[in-house]
């Protein structure tokens, strides 16, 4: 113990200064084709997103982004982290997504892309961060419970 005490006042003395860690900056994850990978989910809808750097083509299971979105809503939203980090049609993006709806898909694809984008230029993760991108949203559909109507509804109560 003594011994650590004059290890410890023989650094003071020397005037050393207390080492700080600093965490080492993110480095980009790609693959061997220069792609990024991301799984991003919403209500029951899984997407596996690939982007790389191109001119902001967007492939959902093979068709086109306005055939298999075809309302401007959706759209919207997988045009959304793309604004908000600004670089719109810098990015070409590959997804497969299953499971749940239309509404689900479209919001998986978004935390995919965004996922996605944080991994192939991690300078775009504070923007993303703040845009509350990166966070899956975790709300589900409320099972439906025994003796219930629906998840909430109850049968009409009658006292007589």
């Amino acid at each position: 113990m003594t011994d650590e005490i004059k290890s410890l006042e023989e650094l003071n003395a020397v005037g050393a200064e207390a080492v700080v860690e600093v965490a080492a900056p993110r480095e980009p994850v790609r693959d061997a084709l220069g792609r990024a990978y991301a799984t991003g989910k919403r209500k029951d809808a899984v997407a596996r997103v690939w982007i790389k750097a191109g001119s902001g083509k967007v492939v959902i299971n093979g068709k086109d982004q306005d055939k298999y979105f075809a309302r401007p809503v959706l759209q919207m939203i997988l045009r959304q982290p793309f604004t908000v980090a600004g670089v719109e049609g810098e990015f070409d993006v590959f997804a497969t997504v299953k499971g749940g709806g239309l509404s689900g898909q479209a919001g998986a694809v978004k935390h995919g892309i965004s996922k996605a984008l944080q991994l192939y230029t991690p300078e775009l993760r504070g923007a993303l961060k703040a845009a509350g991108f990166l966070t899956r949203d975790s709300r589900v559909v409320e099972r439906k419970k025994f003796g219930r109507a629906k998840a909430r509804k109850s049968f009409q109560f009658s006292k007589r």
